[in-house]
């Protein structure tokens, strides 16, 4: 997830510092579009979707003749709210992009880092994999999944020259912040909620960019 944030600074700073190809990927096309203006070979890929991962994959490995230095994960949203205001369908919305989404890239690129003997696959997770707070269970849930994932894969790939490594940030101020905020308001009702008074309180954070 290049689009904005961690992914999209990253990206720039691969390129600028580590003299790396990077191929950008993003959800929207016109985040692709803006990003090949910026110099970046892009490629569009959905998380929620297997058939757009695998594609994307096929198009990266057509162009590096199979070969692939490096993963990094790192495309994920939230939709805040206390447990009993964010309806299941929502949650699942949510790993589907920020744990299946990677765990369906990564099975798609491990197989050309095992033919070359070595890589390394990024997860960016988040202080919420190691701890929680109130109203960002889900998220912190999916968090905690990619945690788990990637011990266990670290374990899993030991002497194969493949390296899983885990980056856990504490809060950025970035796009992902107006993102939450907007899929709160569509999903959580507020007025009807035991936590209405809190969630007053928890969305001048969000507006202010000093959500912790």
């Amino acid at each position: 997830g290049c689009s904005s944030g961690i992914g999209y600074h990253s990206a720039h700073a691969l390129r600028k510092h580590g003299g790396w190809r990077v191929f950008a990927s993003c959800r929207k096309q016109s985040d692709c579009d803006r990003l090949a203006k910026e110099g970046f070979e892009t490629v569009r890929i959905d998380l929620a979707d297997d058939e757009s991962i695998a594609s994307g994959v096929d198009w990266v490995l057509e162009r590096t003749g199979g070969t692939l230095d490096a993963l990094f994960n790192n495309g994920a949203f939230s939709t805040p709210g206390a447990f009993e205001d964010v309806a299941t369908e929502h949650v699942r919305k949510m790993f589907d992009t920020n744990f299946f989404g990677w765990y369906e890239l990564t099975r798609r690129v491990l197989p050309a880092m095992r033919k070359q003997g070595h890589g390394r696959i990024i997860n960016c997770s988040s202080v919420l994999g190691f701890m929680s707070v109130r109203f960002m269970g889900a998220y912190a849930a999916s968090k905690h999944a990619v945690e788990g994932w990637n011990d266990s894969l670290r374990l899993e790939l030991e002497g194969t020259g493949i390296h899983p490594i885990i980056l856990q940030p504490g809060p950025i101020k970035s796009r992902m912040l107006d993102n939450a905020r907007a899929h709160f308001l569509e999903t959580v009702d507020v007025r009807n909620s035991s936590f209405r008074s809190e969630y007053g309180r928890e969305l001048s954070k969000y507006a202010s960019g000093n959500r912790t």
